[in-house]
Order: structure tokens, then sequence, then C-alpha cells
């Protein structure tokens, strides 16, 4: 069997955006909770999109990892994405969205729907979300692409595919595929909460079998229990990995088995929206690393990346965005 060549495997929850513009009177009728984020069932989704039938929609890829591999591609790194979508006209949609956005998909399709976010922005701009997570559960072992894995340079995976047993099953054995292939394995921890519900797998897990660590600074306070970057950033580097920790406005720091740490200036710009900052972080660290950057040069682009995507709505670039990035970077506007 050929398999296609990528330089980022990426695995992850695809969530697919509903994006709808309603009044304040329609989340009333929803009994929905203006300006926050709600877990609900498909019955609850199916109840809200008939509700907003007759508007019109914008539909996006989303996803933590996801939109890290999106960014990648928006900077000419060759990824792909592999996760669960149903066999509905939103798995379709995703599909479709994600090749768009010169990403290869890797996806599988379930009986169960699509994951999605319905976003509902009301006049004031405010963003009502609700969330069924649907088919990407249904990830498994058997969804798996192992020649793919040993093919790329890099397989990457965030820690909310420890949530269900058969995700872990398949985050285990695509793991252990890398390992032997040479595929560096990147791990995000990805939500502070996901580390409090699986701490003791994430800890054996960066001792044993990651390569490149990303955090911020709560994640990496409750793997440690202290509250320093910097200290968060060589110790778990002690763990035989590349460790960046974020540290929001204050930059990152980026610790090394070797016992070097790099500290990070961020960007300052004006943010107007934070959606999103972690993913791209990702994606500009990753793409550091891949040209052969040395380690406090990577920390620095992502910092960049990061700064420029807070500056907008949504957590991915568009195309004159994307080009503007590239320029930068080619003319090194971001040292």
């Amino acid at each position: 069997m050929t398999y296609k060549n990528v330089e980022v495997y990426g695995i992850g929850n695809p969530l697919i955006d509903v994006l709808a513009h309603v009044t304040d009177e329609d989340i009333k009728a929803l009994e929905l909770d203006k300006g926050t984020m709600t877990l609900i069932d498909t019955e609850r989704g199916n109840e809200i999109l008939k509700q907003i039938a007759e508007h019109e929609k914008k539909y996006a890829c989303g996803g933590s990892a996801p939109n890290t591999m999106i960014t990648l591609a928006a900077l000419e790194i060759k990824t792909a994405l592999a996760g669960m979508v149903g066999e509905d006209d939103l798995g379709g949609i995703y599909k479709d969205r994600l090749e768009e956005k010169n990403v290869i998909s890797d996806l599988s399709f379930s009986p169960v729907e699509t994951g999605s976010c319905i976003v509902l922005v009301t006049p004031d701009y405010e963003r009502t979300m609700s969330t069924r997570l649907g088919a990407c559960r249904e990830f498994g072992p058997n969804n798996v692409n192992h020649g793919m894995i040993e093919n790329a340079r890099y397989l990457y995976f965030t820690g909310y595919m420890w949530d269900t047993d058969n995700q872990k099953k398949a985050l285990v054995e695509a793991i252990e595929t890398a390992r032997k292939a040479d595929t560096k394995v990147v791990f995000d921890l990805a939500d502070p909460f996901v580390v409090e519900r699986h701490y003791d797998d994430f800890t054996r897990l960066i001792k044993d079998n990651v390569d490149v660590l990303l955090a911020n600074r709560e994640e990496a306070k409750l793997m440690l229990g202290y509250d320093d970057p910097e200290k968060a950033s060589r110790e778990l580097a002690k763990c035989n990995v590349i460790a960046a920790v974020k540290n929001c406005a204050d930059g990152s720091c980026i610790g090394c088995a070797d016992g070097e740490c790099y500290t990070v200036d961020a960007y300052k710009v004006d943010a107007v929206d934070s959606t999103g900052a972690g993913d791209n972080y990702a994606a500009g660290f990753l793409y550091g690393l891949l040209k052969g950057y040395a380690y406090a040069d990577a920390g620095k682009l992502a910092s960049f990346i990061a700064a420029q995507v807070v500056r907008q709505t949504g957590a991915q670039f568009d195309d004159d965005m994307s080009r503007n990035i590239l320029k930068a970077i080619a003319e090194e506007e971001w040292r």
C-alpha cells in the first residue's frame, strides 16, 4: 500500500464550527446563557440547528489539533489530520473545508453525527457557543493510519484524546508506531481540566514517549505543583523532552534536556480574540523545529504567530494574512 508522505500527522477531534448571526430574542427563545459555552447532546443540537435553519450560516473546521494542522498547512508544511466525523452533511462539509485549507484528510466516518460547535453571534458581537462532541469520540485503534505515521517527521496530538478509552487506545498504538519509526512525538497538554483528569497517564507518557511537550503555565503548574514557568520548563525537560511552557502575555520558556532554558518575550499587540492562540503557538513552534531553527528562535516565531491570531476574530488565518505571515518569516521580520 502506498502512503502519502507528510511532515506532520495530527490526530484530533474534528468539530465543525457552525456560525450564525442571531438576535437576542433568538438566544432567549433557545434558553441559552448568552456569552457562554455549553456542552450539549444530539437532541439539543438538532433543536438549535432547527431554530436557526433560516439564518445564513458559515462553516469552518474547528478543534484544537485541527487548528494547528491548518496553520501549519498555511505555512506550507505538508500536514494530515486523522479524526472521526459523521456520515452526514456536516461531515462532508468538514472534509471539504479541511482540504480547501490544504490539509490532507485522513478522516474516518461514523454513523454518529459530526461533532460541532454552534456559534451564535448577537448584534453586540457576543458569542454564545453550544458544543456537541458527537462522532469525534468514536475514533479508535482501527482508524489509525500507521503507514502515514511511519513516514511522517512528527506525530501531533493533544490531551483531549484521553477522554474516551477507544481514543486513548488509538493514541497508544499510534505512539508505539511513531517510536519504532523514529517519528518524533509532540504532545500538547491542551487544557488544565484534562490534566486534572489524566495526571497519572500524562506523567507516564511524558517520561516515556514524548519528544516535544507543549503546556501553558496553569497546565505545567498542575503537572508539577508550582507556579514558575521557567522552573517548570527546566523540570519537564529532564524527561528528555523539549518543553515549551507558555505564559500568555509574558511570553514562554523553552526547556531543553541538556539543562539549557530560553526565555522568549511575547509580541505586544492589541488582542481581539484569544481563541486558538495556543494552537497557533504549537504550529509556529513545530514550523521552527521543522526548518531547523534554534529552540529559542522556534519559540520566538511561535510567539509571533500566536500574536497575529489574537489580533483577529477566530482561530485560523485567511489567505491574505497567511501570505503576510509567510512574507514576514521570509524577511525575518519576526526576529
